[in-house]
């Protein structure tokens, strides 16, 4: 039985001695009656009283499900709603009205509980799984004993009817309902494996819309009446919108060993991951994750991306930029969908500009690069360790790999000259040991030694460290290729929060410590 803690241990006796009924919660699966469990129909052998909602015609579904187990001496009771669409003069509007008809109801089946009679509420598929007898569960439960009876969902009957696989091995499974906002289930829809959006009737139109804006439709099923009578499944795109009702389900069933469709061309899309792991993916890019032929990038970015049965991984080293570009061009040239995967944001000191380049030659002009934002990994260390990035900032790499330090040196100058903050990336490495000193030499010109510095290192990974120190303190042996810098202004500040002796150090997972410091730069700056 699926009762709560104080059902357990309620007896059928209210506190004076009267015996009350109890109270059961009647899954009756997708429509087919042969789909009810046999402890369905000995619930409703057993009860007094058999509830069902229905609409104001007075037909009703569940009931139809369940009738041939309904008995001459049940006492039915119609759960009439009294509005089935959001329209309504009720002060509270469509959930105030809803509101008060589920207390309403809920009211008449406690006198047949108060009165010793046990009650049974049928409830198409599962009664807890967007159904109608929740609201009357949330209202009795807690007041009689109670039992609720599981019943077959329409998404299982919905992949049984197909005769595809919904979920397998470590793929996701969403439940959307169809009345979401768009944008809404676009995102979902873009980030998740396999999906189920339910709800559909006059939602239809939005929700294929929002399978086509994230990439989904070519994939998208379609289930009408599942098990019952006038059942009809195919493709979702092909499906007129005028034909289709309430009780049906769009469906994205399980993406392994799927058939990729025949592509005359593919697609290159440049990912951006963020400063470590999924957490900070986007919706859209782990869309474009899940749905990629091919994974290709420098191979610690690869490594980041979960594994698909079915998807190729090309790994490679993080100083062949231009033949990793190349090489996913080409692939998309074969009907291959790319996803190019890069670090942060793809379009700071990152894959984006390399496979752009690349592209741009004539012989790849018709294969369609897209490039999607990731965090950045100044955005990330600024937020660890405040808002030092509150006002105008510049940002510099200070590799000197693909331009000479004098470029540097200069832009260094003139950004510290003007007062802005400074994101400084790719500080250091084995092979680039001197920079660090020399940059905070050069910002020492401009700037107090007392600047704060954000110093942080492995932003959301395991070994993730974040220190705020004075620029004239700065450790160049501190600083390697997995840092970056954020240099403050001369507005800058630098506060202790709280009553704690921390020593500056953010927790990793970004919680400071009480009595950590934070810095942040104002975004008024004092007029001249």
């Amino acid at each position: 039985m699926n009762e709560s803690a104080m059902n357990d241990e309620n007896s059928d006796e209210t506190g004076g001695g009267a015996a009350v009924g109890r109270l059961y919660g009647v899954g009756l699966g997708p429509g087919d009656p042969s789909l009810m469990t046999v402890r369905a129909v000995e619930a409703i052998a057993q009860a007094d009283v058999v509830a069902y909602h229905s609409a104001r015609h007075g037909r009703s579904i569940a009931r139809s499900i369940a009738a041939k187990h309904i008995r001459a001496d049940h006492i039915e009771e119609k759960l009439v709603y009294p509005l089935t669409v959001e329209t309504t003069d009720h002060p509270g509007g469509y959930r105030g009205a809803l509101n008060d008809f589920y207390e309403e109801a809920s009211a008449r089946l406690a006198e047949h509980l108060d009165a010793g009679r046990t009650v049974a509420v049928l409830a198409e598929g599962d009664p807890l799984f967007y159904g109608s007898y929740q609201h009357m569960h949330k209202r009795l439960a807690h007041r009689y004993p109670t039992e609720v009876i599981p019943g077959v969902t329409s998404v299982s009957a919905a992949a049984a009817r197909l005769g595809e696989p919904l979920v397998e091995a470590e793929e996701v499974l969403t439940i959307l309902p169809g009345t979401l906002p768009e944008e809404e289930l676009t995102a979902r829809l873009a980030a998740t494996d396999s999906a189920v959006v339910m709800k559909l009737g006059r939602t239809f139109t939005k929700v294929r819309r929002a399978l086509e804006r994230s990439g989904r439709l070519e994939e998208a099923r379609y289930v009408e009446r599942a098990t019952m009578a006038g059942e009809r499944t195919g493709h979702l795109a092909d499906v007129d919108p005028e034909s289709v009702p309430y009780f049906s389900v769009a469906v994205l069933p399980s993406r392994i060993d799927a058939v990729p469709p025949v592509r005359e061309r593919g697609e290159v899309v440049v990912v951006g991951t963020g400063p470590a792991g999924p957490l900070w993916l986007t919706p859209e890019s782990r869309g474009a994750l899940a749905a990629a032929d091919d994974i290709v990038g420098y191979t610690t970015y690869v490594d980041r991306v979960p594994e698909r049965p079915g998807q190729q991984r090309h790994g490679s080293d993080n100083k062949v930029e231009s033949e990793r570009a190349e090489f996913a061009l080409q692939l998309a040239m074969r009907g291959r969908r790319v996803a190019v995967v890069s670090g942060g944001d793809p379009g700071i000191f990152a894959m984006a500009t390399a496979v752009l380049e690349v592209a741009s030659q004539p012989e790849y002009a018709q294969v369609p690069v897209r490039v999607l934002p990731g965090v950045t990994a100044a955005n990330a260390a600024a937020a660890r360790a405040g808002a030092p990035l509150g006002h105008d900032y510049a940002t510099i790499s200070l590799s000197d790999r693909l331009k000479p330090w004098d470029v540097i040196a200069e832009r260094l100058h003139a950004a510290a000259s003007a007062d802005l903050v400074l994101a400084l990336y790719n500080p250091g490495s084995a092979s680039r040991t001197w920079q660090v000193a020399k940059a905070r030499e050069l910002l020492l010109e401009h700037r107090a030694p007392e600047t704060p510095v954000v110093v942080a290192r492995d932003v959301g990974g395991p070994g993730e460290r974040v220190r705020i120190v004075r620029l004239g303190d700065l450790d160049p042996a501190e600083v390697d290729m997995r840092t970056i810098l954020l240099v403050g202004s001369s507005q800058t500040q630098v506060v202790r929060r709280g009553s704690g002796d921390g020593g500056g150090d953010c927790a990793v997972g970004g919680d400071c410590a009480v009595g950590e410091e934070i810095v942040w730069t104002p975004r008024r700056y004092p007029e001249s």
